[in-house]
């Protein structure tokens, strides 16, 4: 099934202007409960409530307000912020092209996907291949719902892809974190991370190995109980002790991680077909220690 569009921008940079299409990139599966009353198990609905008149309002009786200071606020109509908002366009202005590497992930919020409208093609793959073969990706801005946003358009698979950006001041400052302060790190504990590190190292992402765990015991607690079987509560599990030898701890975590391995392994090899599956140690050593036959000279 074709990706429906939910929207039109133009790309403009130089003289060149590309007309692309919108389309959603992600969605979420994560599980949602929602507010129901106990007595009856009717779906709770929300009200707009003033606690200066003890009272329900409704919509048409509310106004948008701005905090200046604590608890006092100044009031705007509906066409004073239509007014603050930019003028409505579909240009996504390319500012400047930065490498990919150069940018934060911090600042990086949402991602839609960006596809070529009719007539754009060539422009549109044009513009991939190019900042493919820089190594370059897009800073631009567009307008959203009267806002100008940041936005990253960058290469992806046989396209391009187009990342909503936090502006600087919105990003807070690491330097309010508290980490302890200069610590020395032992040059022995330097060498047991990276050997740590590299153990669990691989050498591409495969998001497809990881899944949602949780919302997986909620479907099938959900199916338990629509079933009329009783949910059990798990027993809570140990929690783990303070690390006190951060040297005992990294060396355990070495080795535990080499076993994991040869697991794996092993598992592995299992589940290879039979023509496939690698010789035990000890049948290897048996084909080893036959004497080797020399070809007789005719």
């Amino acid at each position: 099934m074709a990706a429906r569009s939910i929207g039109s921008a133009t790309i403009s940079f130089g003289l060149v202007s590309i007309p692309t299409r919108l389309y959603v990139a992600t969605h979420s599966e994560r599980i949602a409960f929602n507010m129901l009353h106990e007595v009856c198990g009717t779906r709770i609905k929300q009200q707009l409530y003033c606690p200066h008149c003890a009272r329900v309002v409704e919509r048409g009786e509310t106004v948008k307000g701005y905090e200046f200071e604590k608890g006092r606020f100044v009031t705007f109509t509906g066409p004073e912020i239509a007014a603050l908002e930019a003028e409505a366009n579909h240009a996504i202005d390319i500012q400047e092209f930065v490498p990919l590497a150069s940018v934060d992930p911090i600042y990086f919020e949402n991602v839609h996907y960006l596809g070529p409208d009719k007539g754009a093609e060539k422009a549109y793959h044009l513009l991939a291949e190019a900042m493919r073969a820089t190594e370059k990706v897009a800073l631009a801005q567009f307008t959203s719902h009267g806002k100008e946003q940041l936005v990253l358009i960058r290469p992806y698979q046989d396209g391009l892809a187009l990342h909503s950006m936090y502006y600087a001041e919105e990003v807070r400052a690491f330097d309010d974190v508290e980490t302890g302060g200069d610590l020395k790190i032992r040059q022995g504990e330097a060498e047991l991370a990276r050997k740590l590190i590299d153990q669990l190292s691989t050498k591409a992402f495969h998001p497809e190995q990881y899944e949602d765990t949780y919302r997986d015991r909620v479907k099938a607690a959900v199916d338990r109980k629509v079933a009329g079987e009783k949910v059990r509560t798990p027993e809570a599990s140990p929690a783990r002790a303070r690390v006190i030898d951060l040297m005992q701890a990294l060396k355990e975590s070495l080795a535990e991680r080499g076993s994991k391995g040869e697991e794996r392994s092993h598992a592995a090899a299992m589940r290879a077909p039979a023509g496939k599956r690698r010789p035990a140690a000890s049948a290897r050593r048996r084909v080893d220690a036959k004497p080797e036959r020399r070809a007789h000279k005719k």
